[in-house]
């Protein structure tokens, strides 16, 4: 116990000298035309999950090597990234050597070819839809809690599929960084480092989990966040877009920006949602029904939201 409170203070006290840090090299967000945000903001806040890590992997005696050093290199290019940004091949790049390394971390690399080639490629997406997923307070900070207290509540009442450790130091990172994000005027935004490192760190347990279980329905465990990316980026090349240009065209933007919704409103629905969805796959018996089933329901609601209220969506 006296562990977790040790490193809920070291981690507070990262996340304040990273500000004066952030502070003094002028890492900040500037409000954008296809922003979401009206005032200055701190960037990078997120950088503490890979602490949260570090300090894992110190006190764990180095254990997940393989991982950590992933997650090092996908932290290092996103937080470049965050400073100045860099060109999108070589941050592809970095996160599929970041991918591959977790994937010879849990063995995947003794499967066929093509099973490895399949979860890259699916993993690799994951890790961007998250990032493109944080536009609003709160809506990284707290989904991520509620996937990693769902892998908690899997690992713990279960099946076994990572040190529980991890997960209890990863989501006091997140109600660090929480404190300071979920607010009506944030005191800093995650940034990819945060975006993307904690969507690494997820993806390592998630993975562990399906291959533990042999189930691939746990996916679902990131639903909502799939559906509304997938669906923006169709949605997008319908409109003959470059999907690679930063946009407000996601559900939940709508939702903050042209409905003006509170930022924390509209996180604390899409939580509230995944949380349900979540409840009912650890509840159903027939998961892969369940998990089409709720895929279907989801792309439903964004069509019909989207054929309501896109039209008021000017940028």
């Amino acid at each position: 116990m006296w562990i977790y409170i040790l490193i809920a203070f070291l981690l507070l006290i990262s996340e304040l000298i990273y500000f004066k840090i952030a502070d003094h090299f002028n890492i900040i967000d500037n409000p954008k035309k296809r922003g979401s945000h009206k005032q200055r903001t701190l960037r990078g806040g997120g950088i503490i999950f890979y602490f949260g890590v570090l300090f894992y992997f110190l006190m764990k005696g180095f254990m997940y090597p393989w991982f950590f050093i992933g997650l090092t290199l996908i932290t290092f290019i996103s937080f470049a990234d965050d400073v100045k940004p860099r060109p999108s091949k070589r941050r592809l790049f970095f996160h599929f050597i970041a991918m591959s390394l977790i994937f010879y971390q849990l063995g995947l690399f003794e499967m066929p070819g093509y099973y490895f080639l399949v979860a890259l490629v699916f993993c690799t997406g994951v890790l961007n839809a998250y990032n493109f997923m944080d536009g609003i307070n709160g809506i990284t900070g707290g989904y991520s809690i509620v996937v990693i207290a769902s892998l908690w509540y899997i690992n713990t009442f279960q099946i076994a599929f990572v040190d529980n450790s991890l997960i209890y130091i990863m989501l006091i990172a997140l109600l660090v960084f929480c404190f300071f994000n979920c607010r009506k005027k944030a005191k800093c935004f995650p940034g990819d480092v945060g975006a993307i490192s904690i969507a690494f760190i997820i993806l390592f347990m998630l993975v562990s989990l399906i291959l533990k279980t042999k189930d691939l329905t746990y996916i679902i465990l990131l639903g909502l966040y799939g559906v509304d990316s997938i669906l923006t980026i169709i949605h997008r090349i319908m409109l003959r877009e470059n999907i690679f240009k930063p946009h407000r065209k996601h559900m939940y933007q709508i939702m903050a920006n042209e409905l003006k919704i509170p930022h924390l409103v509209v996180s604390g629905i899409y939580c509230l949602v995944q949380a349900l969805i979540t409840v009912g796959l650890i509840m159903v018996e027939h998961t892969y029904w369940y998990m089409f089933v709720v895929i279907a329901v989801l792309c439903v609601v964004y069509v019909l939201f989207m054929r309501k209220y896109f039209k008021l969506q000017k940028v």
